[in-house]
């Protein structure tokens, strides 16, 4: 496990005058920069917040998003995991449509904040790394402690980014496996500097279990459990 890197830029201040929105909207923008996401027939095909209507989340609006959540959203949309299974990791955006995208890591969840650049969301919830529950309850990521880059599995991702809901708590796990301390902004930026290694990494990974499942007689796939 690689530990966080020395980047200034993770702990460098966002511009003053951005608020949440505004600031996701920036970190998604970068991670998008250069990319050809639209093609000119699909960039026609907007919806009236400008985001493509491809990358809108598939499931129905829902103003209480928290009540049987791994019922109503078993599966991570962008990787196809169990988030029951990953339930230490998973994320929650509740954009403020009641569109809701449930994820299985912060890595997917900042897919998402990119791919829906111009819905803001109302309230981001991540699992708290800390609780003893057989699963761990959702917090709002505003009030969790994130262990950035320690000892700990990452979930899609070489770099461990886990949420804590008690600062004490996610210090006590800092002097266990190491890592660094740092809020849902900081967190966010790293995933989206992580990005591109970490899309290699999975895309790898997937085409060797192609390959195994395909010398085995299990035919082809896209391989939706662990990355």
């Amino acid at each position: 496990m690689e530990q966080i890197k020395a980047d200034a830029n993770l702990n460098e201040e966002l511009p003053t005058g951005l608020d949440r929105r505004q600031a996701i909207k920036v970190m998604g923008l970068t991670a998008l920069a250069g990319a050809a996401l639209l093609r000119p027939s699909a960039a026609r095909a907007m919806t009236t917040d400008g985001t493509p209507m491809q990358f809108m989340p598939k499931t129905k609006p829902d103003a209480t998003p928290l009540e049987n959540e791994l019922a109503k959203y078993p599966k991570c949309p962008y990787c196809g995991m169990d988030r029951t299974q990953w339930h230490h990791s998973r994320h929650l955006i509740h954009y403020d449509d009641d569109l809701v995208d449930a994820t299985c890591s912060l890595r997917c969840a900042a897919v998402s904040l990119s791919l829906n650049i111009d819905r803001g969301p109302r309230a981001i919830y991540a699992a708290d790394f800390s609780s003893a529950g057989e699963t761990k309850p959702l917090v709002e990521v505003d009030k969790a402690t994130y262990l950035i880059g320690s000892e700990l599995p990452g979930t899609m991702s070489r770099t461990s980014k886990m949420a804590f809901a008690s600062r004490e708590a996610a210090q006590a796990a800092r002097r266990e496996h190491g890592g660094k301390l740092g809020d849902f902004d900081q967190a966010l930026r790293q995933a989206y500097q992580d990005q591109a290694e970490d899309t290699l990494m999975i895309r790898q990974r997937r085409a060797e279990r192609r390959k195994m499942m395909e010398k085995n007689g299990h035919g082809g796939g896209h391989g939706h459990g662990r990355h």
